[in-house]
C-alpha cells in the first residue's frame, strides 16, 4: 500500500471502454462491435476483426470520478483526468487528457490511440486524476484500482462473462426447484453471487457433446450449443439485472456495483445505442416500469445477447463445416 504526504481521495476512479475502431492503411476506420471488449474482464481484443495490417486503434473511454474529487472545499486545484496506456514489453507509455462531459459532472470521456508498431502483445490501460496540491502540480489524487488490458493480437476478450457452470441431475437433484425442468438441457440461475449455468446430466450424450474438442462436425455443433447457451445466459442476466434495480428518490435507477452492473454496461450500448450508458439505463428502466415500450425492447435485448455470445460466428463455422463435409461426400 502506498502512502502519500498529502490528502487524496480514498475511493477509486471507474474506467470503462465505450468503443474501439481500427485505422487501416488506406485511412479508413473499421469500427469494432462491442464483442471486441469485455467490461467483465476489462479486456480489449483488437484482433477480433482479423486485420493483420491495421495501423492504429482508437479506444473510446469513459471515467467516473469518485465523490469528493471536485468538491468546492477540496485541498487541490487544476484538476486533470488522464488515461494512461503502458506496455512493459516495449517500454511505451502514452498519456492523454480526458474531457469533462459537462460542468460539475463526475463523468470524463475521451480516447486513446494505440499504435500497432508500438506494441507486440498486451498493454495496461488505467486512469488517474492529478491536481496541484500544496503548491505542487501533477500530484495523483485518485486512480483506477482495476486496470484494463489492451491486447493487440487477441481475437476475443479473454473470459467473457464470468459464470459458475455445474452439471447436475435435474430429476434427482437436491435442488427441488430443478425437478420440474427435467426435460431442459440447461437452466440459468441468476440469483446468486455469480450467474450459474446448470447443465442437465440426465440427457444422455449431452455432456460429451459439450466437451467435444475434435476437429469434426461434432466440434461445430458444440460451438453452436455453447453460443446458444451463452445467448440464454446473457438474456437471463440482463433481465435479472434490470429487474432488481435500486432507485433514487426521484425514481432514477442506480447502477448495481456487482456483476449485474458490469452486465448492464456491456449490453446497454447494443440495447439502446447512441447514448451514454446511464441514459440508456434510465430509458430501459422507464420502459420496464412504464405502460409501453418494454415488449418492443425485447428484440434489442436478444440482439445484444446474440452479439455477446458470438452466435453469428458459431453459425458461420458450423455451416462452413457442413459444406466441407458435403463436398467430401461428393468426392
Amino acid at each position: 500500500m502506498k502512502f502519500y504526504p498529502y490528502k487524496r481521495v480514498v475511493r477509486p476512479i471507474t474506467l470503462r471502454v465505450t468503443s474501439a475502431a481500427l485505422r487501416l492503411p488506406d485511412g479508413n476506420r473499421d469500427h469494432l462491435d462491442t464483442s471486441a471488449f469485455s467490461t467483465q474482464q476489462r479486456t480489449v481484443a483488437l484482433g477480433v476483426a482479423q486485420h493483420d495490417d491495421w495501423v492504429s486503434a482508437r479506444i473510446g473511454l469513459s471515467a467516473t470520478l469518485p465523490p469528493g474529487v471536485d468538491s468546492e472545499d477540496a485541498p487541490w486545484t487544476e484538476l486533470r483526468v488522464l488515461a494512461v496506456l503502458t506496455d512493459g514489453e516495449t517500454n511505451v507509455r502514452t498519456a492523454v487528457d480526458l474531457r469533462q462531459d459537462a460542468p460539475g459532472s463526475k463523468e470524463w470521456s475521451g480516447a486513446v490511440e494505440v499504435f500497432r508498431d508500438d506494441h507486440v502483445g498486451r498493454a495496461t490501460l488505467a486512469a488517474l486524476a492529478v491536481a496541484t496540491v500544496d503548491g505542487v502540480s501533477g500530484r495523483s489524487i485518485a486512480e483506477t484500482d482495476e486496470d484494463w488490458t489492451v491486447d493487440v493480437v487477441a481475437e476475443e476478450p479473454l473470459g467473457g462473462l464470468r459464470l459458475d457452470v455445474k452439471q447436475v441431475s435435474f430429476s434427482k437433484s437436491s435442488r427441488e426447484w430443478l425437478r420440474p425442468y427435467s426435460d431442459a438441457p440447461w437452466i440459468v440461475d441468476a440469483s446468486g453471487r455469480l450467474p450459474t449455468v446448470l447443465i442437465n446430466g440426465d440427457i444422455e450424450g449431452f455432456s460429451d457433446l459439450l466437451g467435444a474438442e475434435s476437429g469434426g462436425l461434432e466440434s461445430k455443433v458444440h460451438e453452436m450449443l455453447v453460443a446458444q447457451m451463452a445467448t440464454d445466459v446473457w438474456t437471463a442476466v440482463f433481465h435479472s439485472s434490470v429487474g432488481d434495480l435500486e432507485v433514487e428518490p426521484d425514481g432514477s435507477p442506480i447502477f448495481p456495483t456487482d456483476w449485474q452492473g458490469e452486465v448492464l454496461r456491456e449490453m446497454l450500448p447494443d440495447v439502446v445505442p447512441g447514448v451514454h450508458v446511464e441514459e440508456a439505463l434510465r430509458r430501459v428502466h422507464r420502459r420496464r416500469t412504464g405502460d409501453a415500450g418494454w415488449v418492443e425492447l425485447q428484440t434489442r435485448i436478444h440482439y445484444a445477447a446474440v452479439r455477446r455470445a458470438g452466435a453469428s460466428k458459431a453459425l458461420a463455422n458450423a455451416l462452413r463445416g457442413l459444406q466441407q463435409l458435403n463436398r467430401g461426400d461428393k468426392a
